[in-house]
């Protein structure tokens, strides 16, 4: 039961809020904020573990107000953190740069947030420190491993000196986000540890770091903002190292559709085994240098050698199994450079299961064998006096760091490739995968969770003091089932949809045009489009087009007239934020603009009024039939005698085409148009299922047709 002190503060809030912005109250708004605070005000619900809420809140409902009003005042008398995680750059930094501090300005509400990243988002002074030596005098450890000392050009240096100088003069904290300029990966990443690499306390740079003057920053706050990447990350961990213990967290995700795939992403592992191969090498030669240098206080490269060894030969008679297979199985996809096998329901063959089973051991022990090095040398770093010394103790210990992650996350993939699945739980996805680049090939080795339901429960839902799961889109044909599925959501869980306030039959017109065909028949289905594209855009034009495959996006931007091809930016030649931009430029300039895109481009992306008036779709979004995390979770769902067509494959499309059409409303005064190329939508009952969870658009059903002649 919500305290009445607590929704008394709220309530103000919210009035003061809406009269800074001169804005009236919202229903729906008002719903999610009443929601929200009556559930994650409840403590230690059931059994310890804290409530979790899910909110379905369509566009224009104002949700990030409606969940930062609620979770505030709560988390600030529950002696909590808010924890908000969201899954895209662009909502962090609207949330960081411009809705808290409206928030503050316009209530009364008393708070600190903080914005937290992760280690590579700073510089690293050590690194910085390093890098900026004279060639000469570059520590003797980079011959002990057998390096060339790096010589970075005239311009790269100019940057790091100016990196140095303004950290001098404190204009600038080491953030790459805050630098006046973009910087680019190759100029920035040598620059930078990751948590294998990082002495921590024992660093000679450690009381001016950048990284943990942030994170003290973050610490001392009661709202922080961050990505789900790093939420995920350090619950991986067990908590508490980057953020605040879970028990001691409110979480907010925000575009929470995205929470499944990102938990999946984050434990999948993949090892490509030539390169490893090629890497062990390395490491033996290391340690075989170190030794001769007399560096450590023992030898290493006597323990190293025969695990080495052990390790190389299994690699290659693994090599040689997964070959024969790929020769016997393999597809290549429509560049013919890559090539995929998934294993059904992510069981493998007995003989590589057994080969694979037989490297756990020593990469294991290499592993332990590596953390044991870079302990050593912490202890080198803690005990030296000579300053030269501690500073080339200091630049090897992060080459140690970077060998020690690389063998744990091969170690972390044989083990999960060769385990056996618990019986009644979803299996584990495995594949191979045959990359060739001009004359190397190699084949990698890949394994993912299917479902994120067991690593959520174990890590988030019966740890954290309470979660909020928020977005536009979170439900399929009006259901969470899918959702529940794939994210573990536990029995406590209350829900709430709130509908978007938009009138979206006179907003939106949405078409369905007959083709004549279907989208299984590609070659017409993709000339039917190239048909219809010169006739639907006329100017002024400011569209997106959203395609499901990448070949057929190729294919159609290919065979269009010269006058549309040209204004056409696609998603393959753009880096996204630029092609966005690019497109703004060309629409404020009154010129024609038509974007070209993928799924990624079905979500996050917000052309509101003239920047988008038409969003074309070539065919509902189904997902890919050869994405081996899909295939064995839908072949798991069969072997329990379940449909996976219509259990999975017809509600993540749902949801996916809803995702797609919300490109084109994004404010109240916002209209424009959808087309669909899909006859399916009405020809078939699942379409028709899709079709009657779509928003209430004004529908136009065949009223246009652009069927090529037969020939």
């Amino acid at each position: 039961m919500l305290p009445n002190d607590i929704k008394a503060d709220i309530q103000a809030a919210y009035r003061q809020y809406l009269k800074f912005r001169d804005h009236k109250p919202r229903d729906g708004q008002k719903k999610m904020i009443a929601r929200i605070a009556n559930a994650i005000s409840e403590e230690e619900e059931t059994d310890g573990e804290g409530p979790i809420c899910v909110v379905e809140a369509g566009t224009g409902i104002g949700k990030t107000l409606a969940y930062l009003l609620a979770a505030i005042p709560i988390a600030q008398a529950r002696n909590l953190k808010l924890v908000i995680a969201t899954a895209t750059i662009a909502l962090q930094e609207q949330l960081i740069h411009k809705d808290i501090p409206d928030l503050q300005k316009g209530t009364n509400l008393e708070f600190s947030y903080a914005l937290a990243k992760g280690r590579r988002r700073y510089l690293c002074l050590a690194q910085l420190e390093s890098r900026l030596q004279p060639v000469s005098k570059r520590h003797k450890m980079l011959d002990l491993f057998g390096q060339i000392p790096w010589a970075e050009d005239e311009t790269t240096m100019e940057l790091y000196q100016r990196f140095q100088s303004e950290l001098n003069n404190g204009n600038w904290q080491g953030d790459r986000d805050a630098w006046h300029a973009p910087v680019d990966d190759e100029d920035w990443i040598p620059l930078t540890v990751d948590n294998a690499g990082c002495l921590k306390s024992r660093c000679s740079y450690f009381q001016q770091c950048c990284y943990f003057q942030a994170k003290q920053s973050v610490e001392d706050s009661d709202v922080i903002v961050t990505n789900q990447d790093l939420v995920l990350a350090d619950l991986a961990l067990g908590g508490g190292i980057v953020l605040p213990m879970p028990q001691n967290s409110i979480y907010i995700f925000d575009e929470g559709h995205n929470l499944s795939k990102k938990s999946n992403s984050h434990f999948a592992s993949s090892a490509k085994i030539k390169s490893t191969l090629v890497w062990l090498d390395t490491v033996l030669d290391s340690f075989t240098r170190l030794d001769k240098e007399k560096f450590f206080r023992g030898t290493f490269s006597d323990e190293i050698k025969p695990l080495c060894r052990q390790s190389k030969e299994g690699l290659q008679q693994l090599s040689d199994l997964l070959q024969q297979i790929l020769e016997d199985g393999v597809e290549l996809n429509s560049y013919g450079q890559l090539s995929r096998m998934p294993f059904k329901q992510g069981r493998i063959p007995e003989p590589v299961k057994q080969v694979t089973d037989d490297l756990v051991a020593p990469f294991k022990k290499l592993t332990s064998l590596l953390e044991n090095t870079a302990d050593e040398l912490a202890e080198l770093v803690e005990e030296s006096t000579n300053p030269n010394s501690k500073a080339t103790v200091e630049q090897l210990y992060p080459l140690i760091g970077t060998m020690r992650k690389r063998c744990e996350s091969v170690y972390d993939l044989l083990f999960d490739f060769a385990r056996d699945d618990s019986e009644g739980e979803a299996p584990f996805a495995r594949w191979l995968t045959l990359s060739e680049r001009d004359d190397f090939s190699d084949i990698e080795l890949s394994v993912s969770p299917v479902l994120a339901a067991t690593n959520l429960e174990q890590s988030l839902w019966s740890e954290c003091a309470a979660a909020v799961v928020t977005s536009a889109t979170l439900s399929a044909l009006g259901k969470f089932d899918v959702l529940e599925m794939r994210t573990g959501l536990p029995e406590r869980t209350c829900y709430l949809r709130i509908s978007s306030p938009f009138n979206y039959a006179e907003a939106a017109t949405l078409s369905i045009p007959q083709l004549g065909c279907d989208p299984s028949d590609v070659e017409a289905h993709t000339a039917a489009i190239v048909n219809a594209l010169p006739q639907l855009l006329q100017s002024p034009m400011a569209a997106i087009m959203l395609f499901s495959s990448r070949k057929q996006m190729r294919d159609v931007l290919e065979k269009l007239p010269e006058e549309i091809a040209e204004i056409v930016l696609c998603q393959d030649e753009h880096q996204k934020n630029q092609l966005l931009k690019e497109h703004r430029k060309r629409v404020d300039n009154g010129d024609d603009s038509l974007i070209f895109g993928l799924a990624s481009f079905a979500e996050g992306v917000d052309l509101p009024g003239d920047y988008c008036t038409h969003v074309l779709i070539a065919k509902i979004p189904f997902s890919q039939p050869n994405d081996p995390v899909e295939s064995t979770l839908s072949a798991w769902l069969e072997e329990k005698g379940e449909k996976p067509f219509f259990a999975l494959q017809v509600p993540d499309a749902a949801f996916g085409l809803m995702q797609a059409c919300g490109r084109l409303l994004r404010s109240e005064s916002d209209k424009g148009k959808i087309t669909l190329f899909d006859q399916r939508i009405v020809n078939k009952g699942y379409g028709r299922q899709i079709l009657e969870s779509l928003p209430p658009y004004h529908r136009e059903i065949f009223k246009e047709s652009y069927q090529v002649p037969a020939r």
